[in-house]
């Protein structure tokens, strides 16, 4: 059937997501055929014409994703009773969401944005970008060490995903993910027997920013941004 949900034809088109698409079907914002359209409708692509009222226009245009580098001590998120959180660090960025977590001990880059899109390609239930992150520990690492945490880790909430761990030194590795369990490099740590000095993010999919210090931030490239976009496309495609 060539038949398909509007908010699934929009979101895979990387115009916005599903979300947003239901939100604006909701307010009636969303025309098929000229026609109002209502959440759920479907449309043949490739016979029925979609158009948006002014307003969703205006509402795309203001859409925005910036770089930040969140400092240690932090929380990832405005709903926090007391501690410091990453909106106290970059006030002029409260009309933003953060795109995933990164918890308060750890430091590094973080996005936030007002964008659907790049949400889903980044946390979505089957995305693959990749996270590294670069991690201190108190002990010598092993090889064995590097290759268990490579090939999984049996945690309690399941066998972790095949990961990238790289030693650098006696006390350092750099490890990516394509997955963001919670405190999940903490733990594969901790059944490594190693004891975590630090942990930071260094890279977001082809995103790094080796220069940048806790506090900073920069505004994403609409290159940048598309790319991430389109890697989050791809993965859920695959997995659809």
């Amino acid at each position: 059937m060539p038949y398909i949900r509007i908010e699934k034809h929009l979101s895979a088109q990387g115009i916005m997501s599903r979300r947003e698409a239901r939100k604006f079907l909701l307010t009636g914002k969303i025309l098929v055929n000229n026609t109002t359209a209502k959440p759920g409708d479907k449309i043949d692509p490739k016979i029925d014409t979609l158009s948006f009222k002014e307003i969703v226009t205006k509402e795309m245009k203001k859409k925005e994703t910036m770089l930040v580098y969140k400092p240690r001590g932090v929380i990832s998120s405005k709903d926090t009773e007391g501690d410091k959180n990453i909106f106290d660090v970059f006030p002029q960025f409260k009309h933003l969401h953060t795109v995933g977590r990164l918890d308060k001990e750890s430091d590094g880059l973080i996005l936030l944005s007002n964008d659907g899109m790049i949400t889903k390609a980044i946390t979505g239930k089957d995305h693959l970008i990749e996270k590294e992150y670069q991690v201190q520990v108190r002990e010598n690492i092993t090889p064995s060490m590097i290759k268990k945490m490579s090939d999984g880790i049996k945690l309690e909430d399941g066998w972790t995903r095949p990961a990238k761990a790289k030693r650098i030194n006696t006390h350092t590795f750099n490890i990516t993910l394509k997955e963001g369990r919670k405190h999940q490099i903490r733990r594969m740590a901790n059944a490594c027997r190693l004891t975590i000095e630090s942990l930071t993010r260094i890279r977001i999919h082809t995103i790094t920013a080796p220069r940048m210090l806790p506090g900073n931030f920069k505004k994403l490239t609409k290159e940048q941004i598309n790319d991430l976009k389109n890697a989050g496309a791809v993965k859920s495609h695959l997995h659809s």
